[in-house]
């Protein structure tokens, strides 16, 4: 059958009218170098910084140096995988992460994918892993306590939400652990969690994802981990990532406690990416700008007033020194950044001291602001009578013989503040336990029992104290005060309880 000249011509037209075919531009570029992580493109003309760039096989990039003629991209996955002469696209997109609720209970790497076996993680949105800072006018005083649950820090450093407290000191002084408590006293709280382990040995996380299991604290908990096997710009942008999960509650009014462990590592890997992009390094091979890369990280921590939302972000970012020194570059930049610090001793640690918190290096600069009142009126004369201890045990230890009466009860009374204060690892203490130790103490009631024997003392009257008067823990949970007629109550029981143990 034959087809005619003018049938082909419409046959032709209707196909051109029907064709629907929908245009996309992409910026392509092409790989002319790469190594350690850091590739150099060119040809990408209208890429943004920070945009995520994609080098095929499931590799993605992040555009970091953007120059006249070349990019410089950090790679986000295997480095191997990229060669010279590889094709690059832009996305289009800033680097992002998902966020919601989908994420409470998983470990995720910084980009939101799920490394505990699982299965896929079925959230509904993602953020930018950059976002400015909620201004001033936007911020409401610290007022709320974060009960840490142990009571060093809950009697003399009060961390409130919204606040940004440091944990500094040397390796393996317990600052992991500090954090993990604080994580695990939320259980059954409003409180949702959020550990970001920053250059970790894979051993630790999953130490530490252990931990939380066993105290059933992975359900309020979202796990952010860059290990020390993955590459500088996943270390890097993992605290980013942590805090625009972290955001996504706090706009929906919710409270955040975010733990960055740590920024030591965080700083080294920054170092790493800078000086492969050929920028240039100041203050310990430092690049100029990581100040200002922790400041605004750190700042994105806030309390928000109730026109927006009233929630909150509570930072606990964890530096490592060496030997003890603070003045070095990182701790002095955080420590200014930070609204406060929580000093860890190696020697207090090694003595037995545990949580090993210096108390005179240790400040928080919210203060009784964030602490209930029942904590505020047990604990008040915690911090001085640990201080005169301090100054006295330096001339005691040459012998005891030749100090006044008053001296000596000064002593036996710091003594007694510092073994109360020592509590085991993962064993946080709720508001009622605190504040009926710490009102023994401070009432001096306790200070005719042997130190040998007071933590067997200790456990035993509160365990006495929760199973034989409920009524006293009941009344200082819900009114998160203490009366005097509970004073009354409390002198009574201890008395009591006291003659018994003695005997």
């Amino acid at each position: 059958m034959a087809i005619s000249g003018p049938e082909i011509v419409s046959l032709i037209k209707r196909q051109i009218e029907e064709f629907g075919g929908d245009l996309t531009l992409v910026d392509v570029g092409t790989v002319v170098q790469v190594g350690d992580g850091i590739a150099s493109i060119q040809g990408l003309q209208g890429v943004r910084s920070s945009e995520l760039l994609d080098f095929g096989n499931d590799v993605l990039g992040m555009a970091l140096n953007l120059e006249a003629d070349l990019v410089g991209a950090a790679i986000l996955g295997d480095p191997n995988s990229v060669k010279e002469g590889d094709q690059v696209r832009s996305t289009g997109r800033i680097i992002e992460v998902p966020v919601g609720e989908a994420l409470i209970g998983r470990v995720v790497d910084p980009l939101g994918r799920p490394l505990d076996g699982k299965g896929p993680i079925a959230t509904v949105g993602s953020r930018p892993v950059e976002k400015m800072a909620p201004n001033v006018v936007a911020r409401k005083s610290v007022d709320t306590p974060v009960q840490t649950g142990i009571k060093a820090i809950d009697a003399m450093i009060p961390i409130g939400r919204g606040q940004r407290e440091l944990i500094i000191g040397d390796r393996s002084t317990g600052k992991t652990a500090i954090a993990l408590d604080t994580i695990i006293n939320q259980k059954g709280g409003d409180l949702i969690c959020i550990y970001v382990a920053i250059g970790q040995k894979q051993s630790k996380v999953a130490q530490v994802m252990a931990t939380l299991e066993e105290n059933d604290a992975l359900v309020h908990t979202i796990v952010v981990t860059a290990g020390a096997a993955d590459s500088a710009p996943l270390q890097y942008i993992a605290p980013f990532a942590g805090c625009a999960m972290a955001e996504e509650f706090m706009d929906q009014g919710k409270d955040v406690l975010i733990v960055y462990d740590d920024l030591t590592k965080h700083a080294w890997a920054y170092r790493q990416m800078s000086l492969l992009l050929r920028r240039p390094a100041g203050r310990e091979a430092y690049p100029g700008d990581i100040f200002y890369v922790h400041s605004r990280l750190l700042e994105r921590a806030a309390r928000m007033d109730d026109p927006q939302g009233g929630g909150s972000i509570t930072a606990l970012p964890i530096i490592e020194t060496q030997a003890g020194d603070v003045s070095a570059y990182i701790p002095t930049n955080v420590i200014s950044i930070t609204d406060g610090q929580i000093y860890l001793e190696s020697e207090l640690f090694n003595a037995g001291i545990r949580p090993a918190v210096n108390v005179g290096l240790s400040v928080s600069r919210v203060g009784g602001a964030a602490q209930t009142r029942a904590i505020r009126r047990v604990a008040g004369q915690l911090r001085l009578e640990l201080a005169q201890y301090r100054e006295l045990a330096s001339f005691a230890q040459f012998g005891t013989a030749d100090l006044d009466a008053a001296t000596r009860a000064q002593l036996a009374r710091g003594q007694l503040a510092i073994e109360i204060l020592k509590q085991p690892q993962y064993r946080p203490f709720s508001l009622g336990e605190e504040v009926v130790i710490l009102f023994a103490v401070n009432a001096g009631l306790l200070i005719d029992i042997p130190l040998e024997r007071l933590k067997d003392f200790e456990e035993q009257f509160l365990r006495h104290v929760t199973s034989a008067h409920p009524g006293i823990m009941q009344a200082i949970t819900d009114s998160k005060d203490i009366t005097s007629d509970i004073e009354e109550q409390l002198t009574k029981v201890t008395n009591d309880f006291k003659a018994g143990f003695v005997s």
